[in-house]
């Protein structure tokens, strides 16, 4: 059966879940824990993407990400990618590090969010890598001590957290540790690792036919979230691929791009592939940029290669562009 596409949007909530191939250890030491720990952290605060709870796990990771400037799946293959290569080297060894396809799950921010920071912030105790909460509020390799004040780094959104938990940093701080520990009883939950109350076997347009005929439908777990959420992504997300689909369809590549790139801002085609600072030359690559990772959905690291640039000046760039496209009222499609 094939695979189904991954579901991203702007803001939207995932909970990301990367295991090593065969259940095999990715972490051999604290050395390695710090190196995933400080690329993440410099790959998220580069493409401005918030990131609410995690864990390092000696076989897998669990992440909870909102998606920021640049889509999810740019994100984990800087990411993953990255590491692996450093890892490979350190350990001479050949060949995959992780599974091929990490999980991700889009979520139901109002219904989950606290749930699933609490389920991932967990995740050693539950492991029985720390033996009590105690030693969980000072543990290195959990976004908990994070969120508690022992620990600090850059890259994770504490605020936003503890916001849900009082206005006041002490008394926050002491909620949420409490709403942790009622949550050590609860042991694993399967239910938050996806699957609607509205199942879809084939999308937004199957699950339409399925409920007029009053058919249950089956799981799609991709999605974490009670049916209206799950019809309301499931419809987003069938238009966004229709409109891959219709912009391919005109015969878009990126050649065919930097072309469209050059008619629409009254420039010749050759200022999208040239280098500077020119602010024309800035302007037709922003531009082309945003159109190629957000439209055609061409990978951060090809349009790099292209334009001879690094990945986040790639993903600066699709930012910049986005601005100019709705500030001017550009479009990709043909007239």
């Amino acid at each position: 059966m094939p695979r189904k596409a991954r579901i991203d949007a702007p803001g939207a909530l995932h909970h990301l879940i990367i295991r090593g191939i065969e259940r095999k250890r990715i972490f051999q030491d604290d050395l390695d824990r710090h190196h995933f720990l400080d690329r993440l952290g410099n790959i998220l605060v580069e493409s401005e993407t918030p990131c609410y709870a995690w864990s390092l796990m000696p076989n897998h990771v669990h992440l909870l990400l909102r998606t920021g400037t640049v889509p999810i799946p740019t994100i984990m293959q800087r990411l993953l990618t990255g590491y692996a290569v450093t890892y490979n080297r350190k350990y001479r060894r050949h060949g995959p590090l992780f599974q091929n396809r990490y999980k991700s799950i889009l979520c139901q921010e109002d219904r989950y969010l606290l749930e699933l920071i609490r389920y991932i912030h967990l995740n050693p105790h539950r492991a029985k890598l720390v033996q009590d909460l105690t030693v969980l509020d000072t543990y290195p390799y959990s976004g908990h001590s994070i969120l508690m004040g022992y620990r600090k780094n850059s890259w994770q959104d504490t605020d936003y957290v503890l916001s849900y938990f009082g206005s006041k940093r002490g008394s926050a701080r002491r909620r949420y540790r409490a709403y942790v520990e009622e949550g050590v009883q609860e042991g694993r939950r399967p239910d938050l690792v996806g699957g609607g109350l509205i199942r879809s076997i084939g999308g937004w347009i199957e699950l339409k036919a399925l409920r007029k005929i009053g058919e249950r439908m089956k799981g799609d777990e991709r999605i974490l979230g009670d049916s209206t959420f799950v019809e309301k992504v499931l419809r987003a997300s069938e238009e966004k691929i229709d409109r891959q689909y219709r912009i391919r369809g005109e015969g878009y590549d990126l050649d065919a791009l930097a072309k469209r790139v050059g008619e629409v801002l009254g420039v010749g085609v050759e200022r999208v592939w040239s280098s500077g600072r020119d602010s024309e030359v800035v302007e037709a690559r922003s531009l082309f940029c945003y159109w190629a990772v957000r439209e055609l959905r061409v990978s951060v690291t090809e349009v790099a290669r292209r334009l001879r640039v690094s990945q986040p000046g790639v993903s600066i760039s699709v930012k910049r562009g986005e601005r100019i496209a709705r500030e001017k009222g550009l479009s990709l499609s043909l007239p």
